[in-house]
């Protein structure tokens, strides 16, 4: 058996710890099927959590289900579906999710050039880096490294490499401060890097 196939049975079983697994594994990936269909956040969010909540309530049978991706797709795309007839019939609901498509992209195309900006700064704050600050940063945040492998790597103490990382970013993070990038802003970037 494998690891899915066992939390499928701990879930059936009751085991509320296996559902929030389950949730944390399936989530996000659910959402954002629903954002790109339904091109709502608040949508996306309702249908998943619902999706969610009658898994958990059915959840005798879930043990039965053999792809679950495929399963939670499938009824994501159905819910979706009712969601759309649903709104059809109501004019104003019609109104609201054409409102609510037309902020989306424009919101989505804000925020891909800012994105873009963003990137470009933080770039330039990493390459002012000294050459071994640049490399363990790197290794850290792009190749995804923990302290003891790039330790490993380089030859290095631990304690030196957790310090050259804090180091480099105390530069960063002032870097980008110089050039108006507030500190929510300075942690969202340098946490996706």
């Amino acid at each position: 058996m494998n690891e899915e196939t066992n939390l499928l049975q701990e879930v059936s079983a009751g085991n509320e710890k296996a559902f929030k697994q389950l949730f944390e594994l399936h989530y996000n990936k659910l959402f954002n099927y629903l954002l790109r269909v339904t091109k709502s956040k608040e949508i996306a969010e309702e249908i998943a959590i619902d999706i969610f909540v009658k898994l958990w309530i059915g959840r005798e049978l879930i043990q039965d289900i053999r792809h679950l991706d495929a399963f939670l797709q499938k009824v994501a795309h159905n819910k979706a579906l009712d969601f759309f007839k649903v709104a059809a019939r109501d004019a104003r609901m019609h109104k609201l999710i054409r409102k609510e498509m037309e902020s989306t992209r424009e919101q989505e195309a804000d925020y891909k050039l800012l994105d873009s900006e963003y990137q470009h700064l933080v770039t330039q704050a990493i390459d002012q880096l000294s050459p071994q600050r640049k490399m363990v940063f790197t290794m850290s945040r792009v190749e995804g490294l923990t302290h003891d492998e790039i330790a490993k790597r380089l030859q290095l103490s631990r304690n030196t490499v957790r310090n050259t990382i804090a180091e480099s970013l105390k530069s960063i993070r002032h870097f980008l401060q110089l050039h108006d990038l507030s500190g929510a802003v300075v942690l969202g970037i340098l946490m996706n890097n």
